[in-house]
């Protein structure tokens, strides 16, 4: 999803000094499940930080060529979309478009889309 093409409101997530490259961090932020912030070189992402077969936090979990995966039960989920990669999972992820502006990663936390939902 183009960062062109969203009108929703923008709400700031973190620093991008925050979260090392290869590494998520945990973002709580009042009236929603805790999301995750992750770092891909210099890209960022926002995730949903639960993971969907179990109330394991992705952000304690390893992040391995793109994947993230669960630290209960080693199911993974691609980082770009949500998809599930590895079993025990089976629903994907919720995933929000993101910007980064001055140092600050910013996601359109009304805007998130799940690669098990049709287009």
């Amino acid at each position: 999803m183009s960062i062109a093409t969203i009108t929703k409101p923008m709400t700031f997530i973190a620093r991008t000094t925050d979260v090392e490259p290869g590494c998520a961090l945990q973002v709580n932020l009042g009236g929603r499940p805790p999301l995750a912030l992750v770092r891909l070189d210099n890209e960022f992402f926002v995730i949903n930080d639960t993971c969907t077969h179990g109330e394991a936090s992705l952000s304690d979990g390893e992040i391995i060529d793109g994947d993230i995966e669960c630290p209960f039960h080693s199911g993974c989920f691609d980082i770009r979309t949500g998809a599930v990669t590895a079993f025990p999972c089976a629903k994907a992820l919720t995933v929000y478009p993101v910007k980064v502006e001055d140092e600050q990663v910013f996601a359109a936390l009304d805007a998130g889309s799940c690669a098990d939902t049709p287009a």
